[in-house]
């Protein structure tokens, strides 16, 4: 079992995003991640999905989600050459001093920005790959996460490759 990605291009209507869901809940499926946003075509929205799974799964996930009537194309890019980020802010106890000039000097370490300071605490906004925000995030426990969002991941096939997908359809 391991993380497969799939590109999932849905049209953008309201109750796309529950139906989805909903077929992953319904089937058994659990979702590591998932990033719904508008791309490139008018009226429609990019899923990235991320789902735990041997190829087997992974294939009747695929057919499943090809049944939606929303879905135009479904692409497994987990084999493909991609680029991949994931944003992340997150709250640490910076006490004024030593520990917040630490703190600050991981973040710089880790090219994240600091977007907010409070009296005893900051908040820094990090992207990058997953395992650079895991990294971070695993030197910040020692001063105390108080809070933290992750975005999950998003990806994009590099160059002008085609990905092959297991469903297109062409809008007349």
């Amino acid at each position: 079992m391991r993380a497969h990605t799939l590109s999932v291009l849905v049209e953008n209507k309201p109750g796309v995003l529950a139906r989805v869901a909903g077929l992953f809940r319904r089937r058994g499926f659990n979702i590591e991640s998932l990033a719904v946003g508008t791309c490139e075509e008018p009226n429609m929205s990019r899923m990235t999905i991320v789902v735990i799974g041997d190829e087997s799964q992974l294939e009747q996930v695929q057919k499943q989600l090809n049944k939606l009537i929303d879905v135009v194309k479904v692409s497994d890019i987990t084999e493909t050459e991609t680029v991949e980020r994931e944003l992340a802010l997150i709250k640490v106890s910076a006490e004024p001093g030593s520990t917040r000039a630490e703190v600050m000097q991981l973040a710089n370490i880790f090219r994240a920005q600091i977007v907010d300071v409070g009296a005893k605490t900051v908040i820094m906004e990090v992207t990058g790959d997953t395992t650079k925000i895991d990294a971070l995030e695993k030197l910040l426990r020692q001063y105390g996460i108080k809070e933290l969002i992750r975005t999950g991941k998003i990806a994009l096939q590099r160059g002008a490759k085609i990905v092959k997908s297991t469903k297109e359809r062409v809008s007349a």
